[in-house]
């Protein structure tokens, strides 16, 4: 594998030494810059960095490529660690349905959202979802993604729901991206279980959990505890069951309600627990005494008009906050996360130190890679942004639609 050599770095960001957890309260706004540095990279991670004034002479004479950032910025890659990034077509006239005041809950009820795209997804076949996927999959890298979580989900029988992980597995196989994925067919009741709720249940403890872990097709199990979806008691019982075949918990929760998905995500140590617009005090409060991640999907609660969560609030509880962008056709058509960057300033009121922790080091503990991804440290993955010139971190989630990403490295390949 060919090495790399970047000089001439105006400001190499978030360089740390190993750390062994996710950043908490205070940490967050700490964000470490080195100016006017040379990083090296060898064998797909990186092996060396430091000042420019420090640079060995044999680095040069020995590196298969030299990059000179002319005073540019070099960054972690993005880790956006909550999408749905697999799914058939396109969901716009929902969107219009949207406009015309129909809420989420209400479109859900009349066939919409997550049904429509099971019903699209069942009638695709498996290459053609592949090939969708894999636009979706060089759009993110563009922004700057360089790892990513994605969730089955809209299958909804099990056939369906093998048919998304088989081809998430394919995008780990065959793009450049560090990919973990995450069986969720406990996204919503299909329309054949309408009035047989628990008949559903059933099938995914008895019959998707053991079909997907006998093809070790996930590493977690997600379920979207909210009402009108899953109730507390039931995630709890997929989420054991989900346990027994060695899947790591992680729930979409309080989304639309205090549904109880908080606790039900402690009580199996999840990874992380997303959404979190109606989580206060008393969620807060367990957060804030377990391991788990609070997930923030700043691009889902824009696109759906709601009340934004409480970083701030959760900052002061010493609960560890990571961003994602929740890429999906019904909630967030968007995987740029530089805009959930951008949105978790503007409307969470974060600072811009604590949303490039939140999207670069949190984010990837809360995907189980916080040892090899998310900081510029001796031997972790070399999965790089080399910017466009800009002025200033504080520039990052400013400029919002300004494109950001000169180069991307993953894995010590320049693959843009």
């Amino acid at each position: 594998m060919s090495s790399i050599l970047i000089i001439n770095i105006g400001k190499l960001v978030q360089v740390r030494e190993q750390t062994p957890s996710p950043l908490r309260s205070a940490q967050m706004d700490v964000l470490p810059v080195m100016d006017n540095a040379f990083l090296f990279v060898e064998k797909g991670k990186i092996s060396a960095f430091g000042p420019m004034s420090e640079l060995p002479q044999d680095f040069a004479r020995s590196t298969n490529e030299v990059i000179d950032a002319a005073g540019r910025m070099v960054l972690p890659a993005f880790c956006d660690c909550h999408t749905h990034l697999v799914y058939a077509g396109s969901r716009e006239i929902e969107f219009i349905d949207k406009i015309r005041g129909l809420s989420y809950q209400e479109i859900a009820a009349r066939g919409g959202g997550i049904l429509n795209s099971a019903r699209l997804l069942h009638e695709t076949s498996e290459e053609e979802l592949f090939r969708q996927a894999m636009v979706r999959v060089e759009e993110v890298m563009h922004f700057g993604t360089g790892a990513i979580e994605i969730k089955s989900g809209y299958g909804l029988t099990t056939e369906d729901e093998i048919k998304m992980l088989r081809v998430v597995r394919r995008i780990a196989e065959e793009s450049p991206l560090t990919v973990k994925a995450t069986f969720m067919g406990a996204h919503a009741f299909p329309e054949r279980f309408r009035d047989n709720h628990e008949g559903y249940v059933s099938e995914i403890i008895n019959e998707m959990i053991p079909a997907v872990a006998a093809e070790g097709l996930a590493e977690y199990i997600d379920v979207f505890c909210e009402e009108g979806f899953f109730s507390k008691e039931q995630s709890d019982r997929i989420l054991a069951a989900g346990r027994k075949f060695g899947l790591k918990a992680s729930v979409h929760a309080n989304q639309m309600s205090c549904s109880g998905g908080v606790e039900v995500g402690v009580k199996y140590d999840a990874a992380s627990v997303s959404h979190l617009e109606y989580a206060g005090d008393a969620q807060f409060e367990v957060l804030e005494k377990s391991e788990t991640i609070a997930n923030l999907l700043p691009g889902a609660t824009f696109f759906l008009d709601m009340e934004y969560p409480d970083a701030r609030r959760m900052l002061q509880y010493d609960i560890p906050v990571a961003l994602a962008t929740n890429y999906n056709p019904g909630s967030c058509p968007c995987g740029d996360m530089k805009f959930m960057m951008a949105l978790a300033c503007m409307k969470m009121k974060m600072t811009p130190e604590e949303v490039i922790n939140a999207s670069t080091l949190n984010s990837a503990f809360a995907m189980g890679l916080g040892a090899t991804h998310g900081s510029i440290t001796i031997g972790k993955a070399a999965s790089l942004i080399i910017t466009k010139p800009i002025p200033s971190l504080e520039f990052i989630p400013y400029a919002f639609s300004t494109p950001l990403v000169e180069n991307l490295i993953l894995d010590g390949k320049i693959v843009i």
